[in-house]
């Protein structure tokens, strides 16, 4: 029961994840606190964060993590399966219709309709991961100086995680 329940949470989370993994991260916070109340929220901050700092897609990583953390190996397996599905489904389909009615402006007028929703689904998960993080002028200092260095500066994200994760344990 418990491997259905992850399949089809993981399956229902991309399908409606628009944008990504980070698009993803109130959908799958919402998800998990009514589906598995025994993962406590400061846990899913932390899966979500391990999730983005190892290699691969967040949305892929964090699957893995919570299926791991809810059912084991095959839990692990479930959950990532699931989560691909859509966009494999989906992906295959659009390629093909794109490739077949391109040249129509209806298809350019839809995709840039859903840029938006995209913004506003990863506004809400950083609100969301935001929630949980401390929020004190030693952190607002760390937050700020990495999105200056990544947003503006075009500082490698790779070298701000390990500079923000070195700066916290040296700070706290």
């Amino acid at each position: 029961m418990i491997y259905l329940k992850l399949f089809l949470s993981f399956l229902k989370l991309g399908m409606f994840s628009f944008g990504g993994g980070y698009a993803m991260i109130a959908l799958l916070e919402q998800e998990m606190q009514m589906n598995y109340p025994w993962i406590a929220e400061k846990e899913i901050v932390d899966i979500l964060a391990i999730s983005e700092m190892t290699p691969g897609s967040i949305a892929i990583n964090a699957a893995t993590f919570f299926g791991y953390r809810v059912g084991g190996i095959f839990g692990a397996a479930i959950s990532t399966m699931a989560v691909v599905l859509p966009s494999f489904v989906i992906m295959n389909i659009l390629i093909y219709l794109i490739n077949k009615y391109k040249k129509l402006e209806v298809v350019d007028r839809f995709l840039y309709g859903v840029r938006p929703i995209i913004l506003g689904l990863i506004i809400s998960g950083a609100y969301a991961v935001g929630k949980t993080s401390p929020l004190n002028i030693k952190s607002l200092i760390i937050f700020g100086l990495t999105f200056y260095l990544v947003s503006f500066k075009k500082f490698n994200a790779i070298y701000a995680m390990i500079f923000a994760g070195i700066a916290g344990a040296i700070i706290y």
